[in-house]
């Protein structure tokens, strides 16, 4: 079992787990939620020869009139202590905005973004009540979506390609999103269906999830 550790800068208290060996894939979770519920999709992935770092939310508590930046920086943050230069910076819906953030702002720390069903701008929640979701994290999240202008977080960043992947039954980060983020930049965003997948998808069907992560990234 992984071991859950916590990086506590300036009482950030941010949670992450890291395991595998190989490309490194960073997993940010969906609103509200902890790193816990990627845990298949992490196995899947290490499995499959990446190292997989699932990176949670700084503590609700934490203080400040957070923003999207801020959050980014947490990945960031992270990422400088377990030493690692760059990675593909993946999320589950609202995790998958913060990932985008993290491209824009820190384009070399991306070699892409994995958008794991894709976060709209006027989504009030997409975290499904069956997961538990603590709901003073999800404010602090959703209220540093409302503080960050749209193009700080949503735009596709120059040159960072885009793997989306999403269920055709999803209902709360509806395949839609994701086509409508692929006709600003054909160029750069690719998309994958999962036939018959609901929004949870990265859990039940995580082995669909990460052949598409493998086959899109063209490991052996």
């Amino acid at each position: 079992m992984t071991e859950r550790r916590i990086f506590e800068p300036d009482g950030r208290a941010i949670g992450y787990a890291d395991e595998g060996e190989g490309p490194v894939l960073v997993l940010l979770p969906g609103r509200g939620l902890d790193i816990t519920y990627l845990g298949t999709l992490a196995m899947v992935l290490e499995e499959e020869g990446f190292r997989v770092v699932r990176v949670g939310s700084r503590r609700a508590d934490a203080g400040g009139d957070v923003t999207m930046h801020d959050l980014a920086q947490d990945v960031v943050d992270v990422m400088a202590h377990l030493g690692l230069d760059d990675a593909w910076i993946g999320g589950h819906a609202f995790g998958g905005a913060v990932a985008r953030t993290v491209a824009l702002d820190h384009a070399d720390r991306a070699n892409g973004v994995l958008l794991l069903s894709v976060e709209d701008a006027t989504a009030a929640d997409d975290a499904p009540a069956s997961l538990s979701p603590d709901p003073a994290l999800a404010a602090l999240q959703t209220a540093a979506l409302t503080r960050t202008p749209q193009e700080e977080w949503a735009a596709v960043a120059p040159h960072v390609p885009v793997l989306v992947i999403q269920g055709t039954d999803d209902e709360v980060a509806v395949p839609a999103n994701g086509e409508r983020l692929q006709a600003t930049a054909p160029h750069l965003v690719s998309v994958a269906t999962i036939e018959g997948a609901g929004h949870l998808f990265v859990s039940t069907h995580a082995g669909e999830t990460g052949f598409l992560i493998e086959d899109y990234l063209g490991m052996d």
